[in-house]
């Protein structure tokens, strides 16, 4: 190292005739980015200018998390482009990887979970046409784009663990959707755009920030419904008319027996209903007519000791 800390292979080569004060300046710059975990590329290039050749030099820069995930996810479309499949998960990405737009026309999978996304690109998410399932779990996503619901043949979507507010007013174009996992968002009310999808099987909004269910709940064609976890104080009566609704989890919520409706355990589809952690003691729901023809899902714990 010279006295003044770049490398003397860098310094003999800014002295090169070829190379100018500005292009030694840069050279210093770099070595001192590769010492703080910077990976520098650089282009050289020669520019005839008035007759003469002069020396140009550019560069970019990246940290060496976003490298690995650039070699990986190259890696990773070679793969895709043979089984239909792409994962990359954990892999810090903040970007949705414009690469699989060379993919469009024949993935039928995308799992981008465990990365840092905050936004789909709209002019590419919609273009999957063959897409399937799409996987975006603990990312920082907080807007859908309504490109995403071109999507006809998505069956699976799982967006747990984001930022979601709201679902886009086209989502109810998603007509092969089968499975919706929005666990862990903040949704504070149910989204009435589901009640359009009539293939809809299970679907998981617990852990969000809903505080009732209103009378469109009695349009929702599915099979399962979570809402563990949330707020809710009040259900309206009409989910007692949901013409598939076989399994109802309220576990952790805000409601007192009163706002449950009698009608769930008298006069419904519903066999499985999970109510553990209300405002409620689940002896209570013996009282209520038609408690015989439900299975009341109860917690149970248990304290074992070693002697």
């Amino acid at each position: 190292m010279t006295s003044q800390g770049v490398p003397a292979r860098a310094e003999a080569l800014g002295a090169h005739p070829r190379f100018s004060r500005g292009s030694q300046e840069r050279l210093a710059l770099a070595q001192l980015q590769k010492q703080q975990n910077l990976v520098v590329c650089f282009s050289f290039f020669l520019a005839t200018r008035a007759g003469s050749q002069n020396p140009g030099i550019g560069w970019r820069y990246q940290s060496l998390g976003d490298r690995m995930g650039n070699s990986a996810l190259r890696a990773h479309v070679e793969t895709a482009q043979k089984t239909g499949v792409f994962q990359l998960k954990d892999r810090g990405l903040t970007e949705f990887p414009s690469d699989l737009q060379k993919l469009t026309s024949n993935l039928r999978t995308i799992d981008l979970s465990n990365n840092k996304i905050e936004s789909l690109p709209p002019l590419l998410i919609g273009k999957f046409t063959l897409l399937k399932s799409l996987s975006l779990n603990n990312n920082k996503l907080n807007i859908l784009p309504d490109e995403l619901c071109n999507l006809k043949k998505l069956d699976t979507l799982s967006l747990n663990n984001n930022h979601l507010r709201e679902l886009p007013s086209t989502f109810g174009q998603l007509s092969a959707l089968k499975t919706l996992s929005l666990s862990g968002n903040q949704l504070g009310a149910l989204p009435p755009q589901l009640c359009s999808l009539r293939h809809l099987d299970v679907v998981d909004l617990s852990k969000n920030q809903i505080r009732s269910i209103p009378d469109i709940v009695g349009e929702l064609q599915v099979i399962e419904l979570n809402l563990n976890q949330n707020q809710i104080s009040q259900i309206s009566v009409k989910i007692s008319c949901c013409p598939r609704l076989k399994v109802l989890r309220l576990e952790e919520n805000c409601l007192e027996l009163s706002m449950l409706p009698q009608s769930i355990l008298s006069d419904s589809q519903i066999c499985l209903l999970a109510v553990e952690g209300n405002l409620f003691e689940i002896k209570k729901l013996r009282e209520l007519e038609g408690y015989d023809k439900v299975f009341i899902c109860v917690v149970a714990y248990f304290c074992i000791s070693s002697y």
